[in-house]
């Protein structure tokens, strides 16, 4: 137990405010600490002298109380996040794992460069350094996804084209049959993969 603790509970012991839990948490720190210990002794003291006194005593004597009073070391508030968190531990648990999360996944997504293609009968394409080229006549059948590259599309994709973390360039001449996705953002990315875990779940 730190020090600063046992002095915010040796005040909660002289206000009969502690529990028999804390109690022995104290007495076990004072035990091994003498600095505490005479603290604790010097308070106890005091506290007696203060209550010994008479309720009627001159201006002067209630002035000089005053005084001892104020020298006294005084707990601190705890903030009021600090009060929620300890009032509802499992949802300050689940809180901090979704933030964890977050942040490894945006890491992943931010350290990962390297080029991904998925579809069918990807031999009608041409891949030129971080460049996927649909070539004019070549026919992709199916979906075709692009991850961390530049896809120029002259031919005809026969399904969904999707480009994360990229850019779509579509000729004059290009077909594409399905919808066209474009993921540029952690939080998009974050939501496709999650839409295509729902989906193979859903087809299986």
């Amino acid at each position: 137990m730190e020090c600063k603790i046992a002095v915010s509970l040796i005040h909660d012991y002289l206000d009969d405010d502690l529990s028999k839990e804390q109690g022995l948490m104290l007495k076990s720190h004072l035990l091994s600490c003498d600095q505490c210990r005479m603290r604790f002794n010097e308070l106890e003291q005091t506290d007696m002298m203060l209550y010994c006194l008479p309720q009627h005593i001159p201006t002067a004597s209630k002035e000089l109380t005053e005084r001892i009073l104020n020298t006294l070391p005084k707990t601190k508030e705890p903030q009021i996040w600090v009060k929620w968190m300890k009032r509802h531990p499992a949802a300050t648990a689940a809180a901090m794992f979704m933030v964890v999360m977050l942040l490894s996944v945006i890491n992943v997504f931010n350290q990962n460069s390297q080029l991904v293609v998925q579809g069918n009968n990807l031999d009608q394409i041409i891949i030129k350094g971080n460049t996927v080229i649909v070539p004019e006549g070549n026919v992709i059948s199916g979906d075709l996804t692009i991850e961390n590259g530049k896809a120029e599309v002259f031919g005809s994709v026969e399904g969904n084209l999707t480009v994360i973390d990229g850019s779509l360039y579509t000729a004059s001449t290009a077909q594409i049959s399905g919808n066209i996705k474009s993921v540029d953002r952690a939080l998009d990315w974050i939501w496709y993969k999650i839409s295509n875990v729902f989906s193979e779940v859903a087809y299986r």
